[in-house]
């Protein structure tokens, strides 16, 4: 039987406003961090409730044949597994994760980051659309065809714990679980769109490496105005370091490692979305008055951010707030870095590389230490898309946004893809998401846009049934 949109349009809507925000409402209220940002994770209880609310909300779907486990090893955060017995013998593996973000500060005064509020078409909260729908969307798909008798081929829905701590639990659930994946075809619901318009397709992500840059130049603080001009600030001493990382007029990385050749087909992408985009690709983000970006050519903001390596410092240790700051000269100064790293740069060669820069011949001979407390994850580059996966997408969009899809390049990271692509290297790929313009993931004021929610749930469901159509003929 062949889909019929109309009919998937109007089950997914009804299930979205019945069934899927009430519990994206629930979702929001857990402080479900990733371990990254609470150590004690497995005693808070939190994620234990956020898998929990997904199991449930799953048991009760009208789905033939759905199996569900969740899976743990020992110190290690679970992850749900759900199968679907299908029609053909290919395998579709549909991911999401339930881990959050820490709450950071600014959110609206009626709001919070564990406190839905919804206004219009938007749902404010913590996780919600990075990535808590992305379990109850894979279902609703499946739902969809099935309410129809439209056949699938098998789908596996993993939603792992640990995404926003890069993953670092997940390959060795996925040594333990490959023969039960093995896919053909990889659906990941965790990614962005550059707009509420059409259906975005990711085709690169940037690898990530972080770590801790620390400069020690006394046993203890001292009196400023006793030991300035002899004793070198730890701070001046960071600066003239980052300077060995980072060009500080222009923001561009001076490590070699960490660039690449940027493939001609991903510039051709960025000059489609600019073309649509144009300056909202830089208009976007709420500037203070006056402030401008680092380029308003839409185009090289676009290769910036997805295929150029970017520095972020996103923490600091030893120096006091404001009302706390004494007249000391204090004995050492660490920073978090956050390295982002083009799509294909080998991330531990990077790391590595950064290292030595940053440890090397230290200034005044102070004590300077570069820990990198996670692992480099290198990025992901899509493989050439298959053309019944190209019109399919291209139908999809077309049937549930109005418009066709967009492919581009994202400057965030999702680890599993690069672990998926070196694991089955003959999967095809479709990577989307609902986090678009002013959504903010990971920010205060975070919201997931209700309709973008729907409409790619939808477009997931056609393209499940297209994929069974697919490799039948195949």
């Amino acid at each position: 039987m062949t889909i019929d949109t109309d009919r998937t349009r109007t089950f997914v809507q009804r299930t979205w406003d019945t069934d899927i925000i009430p519990a994206l409402t629930e979702y929001i209220r857990i402080p479900a961090k990733s371990p990254m940002y609470d150590e004690q994770w497995a005693e808070h209880g939190h994620l234990e409730r956020a898998v929990t609310l997904i199991t449930d909300w799953a048991r009760q779907r009208k789905i033939e044949g759905l199996k569900l486990e969740v899976v743990r090893l020992p110190g290690r955060t679970p992850v749900i597994l759900m199968e679907v017995p299908g029609a053909g013998g290919d395998t579709i593996l549909l991911y999401g994760h339930c881990d959050k973000q820490p709450e950071m500060v600014g959110w609206a005064e009626d709001a919070g980051p564990w406190v839905p509020v919804r206004r219009g078409d938007r749902l404010f909260g913590r996780g919600a659309g990075d990535d808590g729908y992305a379990a109850f969307s894979a279902l609703t798909a499946i739902e969809a065809l099935q309410a129809q008798g439209v056949a699938h081929n098998r789908c596996v829905v993993l939603i792992e714990a640990s995404e926003e701590s890069g993953s670092p639990d997940l390959p060795a659930y996925v040594e333990k679980l490959a023969d039960r994946i093995r896919p053909s075809l990889v659906v990941c619901l965790d990614s962005g769109c550059g707009d509420y318009d059409h259906l975005w397709a990711t085709t690169s992500l940037r690898g990530v490496t972080s770590g801790n840059l620390t400069v020690e130049v006394l046993g203890e603080g001292v009196h400023s105005g006793a030991a300035s001009g002899i004793v070198p600030s730890s701070f001046r001493i960071l600066r003239q370091l980052l300077g060995r990382l980072e060009d500080e007029r222009t923001g561009e990385i001076l490590v070699r490692e960490c660039h690449v050749e940027i493939p001609p087909a991903r510039v051709a992408e960025a000059r489609a979305v600019a073309a649509v985009l144009g300056d909202e690709i830089t208009k976007r983000w709420p500037f203070v008055p006056g402030m401008r970006p680092v380029t308003t050519d839409p185009v090289e903001a676009l290769l910036n951010n997805t295929w150029r390596p970017a520095l972020a410092v996103t923490g600091v240790d030893g120096i006091p707030a404001l009302a706390d700051a004494g007249n000391v000269l204090r004995p050492k100064t660490s920073l978090k870095l956050s390295l982002r790293l083009p799509p294909t740069a080998d991330a531990a060669r990077a790391m590595k590389r950064v290292k030595e820069t940053l440890e090397a011949d230290p200034p005044y001979g102070a004590r300077v230490t570069f820990s990198t407390g996670e692992r480099p994850g290198s990025g992901w580059n899509a493989p050439a898309t298959a053309d019944w996966l190209l019109d399919s997408v291209k139908r999809a969009s077309t049937a549930h946004f109005g418009a066709p899809p967009m492919f581009s390049g994202l400057g965030g990271s999702i680890p599993f893809m690069q672990m998926l692509g070196d694991r089955f290297p003959e999967a095809q790929f479709l990577v989307t998401g609902v986090m678009g313009p002013e959504s903010n993931a990971h920010g205060p004021n975070e919201f997931i846009d209700l309709p973008t929610g729907m409409k790619v749930t939808a477009c997931v469901s056609n393209v499940l049934a297209d994929h069974h159509a697919a490799t039948r003929r195949g």
